[in-house]
């Protein structure tokens, strides 16, 4: 077989984003408008996406770490309070958290990667103020349990949805309407970022349930003043304004909104990609017993903005890093996702803490690799990296014996 060299162009990227021709017209169109910035773009793909969502109301924001920022400053959470969220997850999960002078607090993961619930309840106490489940991968969390905890204890649940755009929850979008919850979230923040399932290449959205809730997330999303530069032009030029509560500079310009607006309506097609060459790895994949594959949950739909491949490293004569290594000279990208919180000289004080060890997370991290998942791809594409994990499978594979005696001696 011919390997190619790192400097090699891969015969299969990580990632490749699906622009066409609508996107690029409205994009044209935007540019002629001479309007640019926050507008009547943006204001069209919030309506659009609170009636994907189900939602009521939908807030665009610059990026899916402003949208937590607002979330948290909109619930007056601060100093001496505490959010659970998990160690499995993007660092801005946590810094959000931090910059609201707020104490982080992580709570363990389930054999899917997710939030668990269990653990949640046992780091609950009456500092806490906030949980903030993550979708991981675009597999929805079990929130039916963490509602319920946070009805219990009266604290708001802020759902990171960066990943789950596309995802379903008991039949309904993530982020939508649960009317049979008894506690919905506070809000649930998406993500629009270049390799996200929809893209504005940079951006966000918050959609919450809460008319006060969504007229406050407004107001703070642009300098906390009354009127921002849409409303006065809608108001006929009125050029008076008050600042009513120091705000950010969080919005979502008319060029990201008119990509978005195609995005979104290509969105169900792009969903139904991804289960589909989803399917194709679980069926090519599904006998190498060195590996194990993501799966699905009957009573949600997953988005698949990941498909995050689980090493068994005890079958396997090579580590992960190794493993990708050699993914890569097979013309094959891929990532990791993620590498957890307490890993980072950032937090090492936060992770000593006892209240912070999370032993299934920290087991389960040098297992994962991602693999390229994404509707640009072809069939072959899939074929082609479902062959060279099983080719480094099974070149580097430790018998069964060995396995098994390994297994015991541990």
């Amino acid at each position: 077989m011919t390997y190619l060299t790192m400097n090699t162009p891969l015969q299969v990227p990580y990632h490749r984003s699906s622009i066409g021709p609508e996107e690029i017209q409205e994009v044209v169109e935007t540019l002629e408008s001479g309007w640019l910035t926050t507008g009547p773009r943006t204001a069209r793909f919030e309506r659009d996406f609170s009636e994907y969502t189900q939602a009521p109301f939908s807030q665009a924001v610059n990026s899916c770490t402003s949208g937590l920022h607002l979330a948290l400053t909109a619930l007056e959470i601060g100093a001496g309070d505490e959010v659970i969220t998990t160690p499995l997850t993007f660092c801005a999960t946590v810094n959000v958290i931090l910059h609201r002078g707020a104490t982080p607090v992580l709570a363990d993961v389930d054999d899917d990667g997710n939030i668990d619930a269990g653990s949640v309840a046992a780091k609950l106490n009456p500092r806490t103020r906030a949980i903030i489940p993550v979708h991981l991968a675009g597999l929805p969390c079990d929130l039916q349990a963490i509602w319920s905890l946070a009805n219990r204890r009266g604290v708001a649940v802020i759902e990171d949805c960066a990943h789950a755009i596309g995802s379903h929850y008991r039949g309904v979008p993530i982020g939508g309407a649960q009317p049979d919850a008894g506690w919905p979230s506070a809000a649930a923040v998406f993500s629009f970022y270049a390799t996200k399932n929809m893209t504005t290449g940079e951006g966000g959205m918050v959609t919450t349930h809460d008319e006060q809730f969504a007229a406050r997330l407004k107001n703070l999303c642009l300098h906390g003043i009354s009127k921002n530069s849409w409303n006065r032009y809608a108001d006929r030029g009125s050029w008076h304004y008050e600042v009513l509560e120091p705000g950010f500079k969080y919005n979502l310009t008319d060029l990201q909104s008119a990509l978005g607006i195609h995005q979104l309506r290509k969105l169900e097609r792009f969903t139904a990609d991804r289960t589909r060459l989803a399917a194709l790895y679980s069926e090519l994949l599904g006998d190498v017993e060195e590996v194990s594959l993501p799966r699905a949950k009957a009573d949600c739909r997953h988005a698949w903005h990941l498909f995050m491949l689980r090493l068994n490293l005890d079958r396997l004569s090579i580590n992960r890093a190794e493993f990708i290594a050699e993914l890569q000279t097979r013309g094959v990208g891929t990532s990791v996702h993620f590498i957890p919180i307490p890993l980072h000289p950032a937090y090492a004080d936060m992770a000593a803490r006892p209240e912070n060890q999370v032993p299934r997370a920290l087991s389960l991290y040098p297992r994962l690799i991602s693999l390229p998942l994404y509707p640009a791809m072809t069939e072959e594409q899939i074929v082609i990296t479902a062959k060279a994990v099983r080719e480094i499978a099974m070149e580097n594979r430790v018998s069964r014996f060995w396995a098994l005696t390994a297994a015991a001696a541990s």
